[in-house]
């Protein structure tokens, strides 16, 4: 129909015109009340963001020389971050002469690794950056829930 025609139609209804594919030929137009259409976006827009989740990068720094101990609770901190959903960014700080030896950190590195590779999987490898030797630690892929089958788990 001409553009008057459905111009017309469109007052006649109390509804707008809107041109939904502008390259095609003839252009396509719908008649619908615009200002109801943009309010239904906007409210799918805000319900999608609401299921979004931002990643976090939460940072862990060793240091070369590092102590047992220090260095478990520092694993068990990164194996929380990762289980519950946040990236983990282990790096280790060289100062001064401790930079002739980078084998030092990479041997922490991968011990990092090794410990977390049930929760995690390496994202970024590792790479030196100035003073600081860094991995980037992503949490494993969704795990298959436990179900109970009679008394048993499964």
């Amino acid at each position: 129909m001409s553009v008057q025609e459905a111009l017309r139609s469109a007052r006649e209804q109390n509804t707008d015109l809107v041109e939904v594919a502008p390259t095609a030929v003839p252009p396509v137009c719908r008649l619908l009340d615009y200002g109801r259409f943009k309010y239904e976006q906007a409210k799918k827009e805000r319900e999608a963001r609401k299921h979004q989740r931002t990643v976090v990068v939460r940072e862990i720094r060793f240091r070369p020389r590092i102590d047992e101990h220090d260095f478990d609770f520092k694993v068990k901190q990164a194996h929380r971050h990762l289980e519950d959903g946040d990236k983990v960014k282990a790096s280790v700080l060289f100062r001064g002469r401790e930079m002739v030896h980078p084998e030092l950190g990479q041997v922490i590195l991968h011990r990092v690794i090794e410990q977390l590779k049930d929760v995690g999987s390496i994202e970024k490898p590792l790479q030196m950056e100035g003073r600081n030797m860094n991995i980037i630690l992503a949490p494993a892929a969704v795990r298959p829930q436990k179900t109970l089958v009679g008394k048993q788990e499964v």
